[in-house]
């Protein structure tokens, strides 16, 4: 090869290193990079309590008194029974990456401690518990008749879904995850339609443009398959029906109302509103208390902030194709409400689960509310053991 080719060879690809190298220096330096590493294994733990450092947000303030918690100390059970085997409970804490896990029984708090770099002011991502939280405020908008029915159809108030696979479908549908919507929730898929949406939000694409691009894949109301873009969906209706962003909603009918002791803030996409399939960020004591609002039939000391019947309504199954235990008719083996799950066996018990082992657990027989955030990556296998656990804690703090 001739001297002045392998010179402009040899320019050109340091050019193409010098241009990489930069690009990559650039990168880091952008909230593009946050969004990258999300999941990484050296960052998760402190993006989890950080997320304000990971993606654009909106303030969720708190105001009024707080409703306070006691204190009562009670010590956690050193065992539980999963699968016939009896386990320790410290070897699941530690196993399952846990960064917080707080105890509530009788308005007590019977246990609380925090690991890996956290305390008490952390604001913990809730991932898809704030899915259950998007469920008390479609109830609150119903009962302040911004929402005429639960069968009205999604497209009564989104017109932009018309002539997608969310057309025909009923708000009662998307809250129990049964639009019959083909939507690939499969997050190790880098071109399923849920990461696809994260790229789409990140380039600023409007939410209902994505949803408008899904298609039907079986008959609504006939089949429970979890699909963010349900909630997705009735984030949008909540907005257009009561005129106000979802933060703003929550902070004046929940938050403000329920004495929450510090502010949260919920992530949106770019020049999106709030992520209402996911994202809201707050302290454990703050889950805790939005759990205590269910356990007490939505209401805190007399004022009523969540209509008790819409309590009863989320959280149990409201037709068979919901129900908990082997049904050919779920994804899943755990039962649906109005975006909260009831689990195998029922034992007067439900919960808010989120990716990476985020759980808000509530044992209405035992008044016992638990709130654990994990940054645990096996979670999609350990919800059944985490019910083992839960269960196990509920029945000795309330003995």
């Amino acid at each position: 090869m001739p001297r002045r080719v392998l010179r402009i060879a040899l320019y050109a690809l340091a050019t193409l290193v010098i241009v990489a190298v930069a690009g990559f220096l650039w990168l880091r330096t952008t909230p593009y990079w946050a969004g990258m590493t999300l999941f990484a294994e050296d960052r998760r733990i402190e993006n989890f309590r950080a997320m304000d450092g990971v993606f654009p947000y909106r303030e969720v303030p708190r105001s009024g008194a707080v409703w306070a918690f006691s204190s009562n100390p009670k010590p956690l059970p050193e065992t539980y029974v999963f699968e016939g085997e009896t386990r320790a409970l410290a070897a699941f804490l530690n196993k399952t990456v846990t960064t917080g896990l707080l105890v509530v029984h009788d308005g007590d708090i019977t246990h609380e401690e925090y690991r890996l770099g956290a305390d008490e002011t952390s604001p913990f991502t809730s991932w898809s518990k704030a899915k259950s939280v998007l469920s008390a405020l479609i109830g609150i908008a119903l009962a302040e008749g911004h929402i005429k029915s639960l069968n009205d159809p999604l497209v009564t108030y989104v017109p932009a879904l018309a002539g997608s696979g969310y057309d025909g479908v009923t708000i009662e549908q998307a809250l129990t995850m049964s639009s019959g919507v083909a939507f690939d929730e499969n997050y190790d898929d880098t071109f399923s339609d849920v990461n696809r949406l994260f790229i789409n939000l990140a380039m600023g694409t409007p939410m209902e443009e994505t949803l408008g691009t899904l298609e039907r894949a079986r008959e609504p109301g006939t089949y429970n398959d979890y699909i963010s873009s349900d909630s997705i969906a009735l984030g949008l209706v909540l907005e257009a029906a009561t005129g106000l962003p979802a933060e703003d909603y929550l902070a004046t009918r929940i938050w403000g109302p329920m004495g929450a002791e510090a502010d949260a803030f919920w992530n949106t996409g770019r020049d999106s509103p709030v992520l209402t399939f996911c994202c809201l960020n707050a302290t454990l004591r703050d889950y805790a208390r939005f759990g205590r609002l269910y356990l007490e039939g939505g209401s805190r000391q007399g004022v009523q902030i969540v209509p008790a019947d819409w309590i009863a309504a989320s959280t149990a199954p409201s037709a068979p194709h919901l129900e908990p235990g082997d049904n050919p008719d779920s994804f899943w083996t755990f039962g649906y409400g109005y975006h909260w799950w009831v689990p195998e066996d029922p034992q007067g018990d439900y919960l808010a689960i989120g990716i990476w082992g985020q759980y808000i657990y509530i044992d209405a027989v035992r008044d016992v509310i638990i709130v654990k955030t994990s940054a645990d990556p096996d979670f999609d296998d350990r919800d059944h053991e985490s019910v083992a656990v839960f269960r196990a804690i509920a029945q000795a703090v309330a003995r």
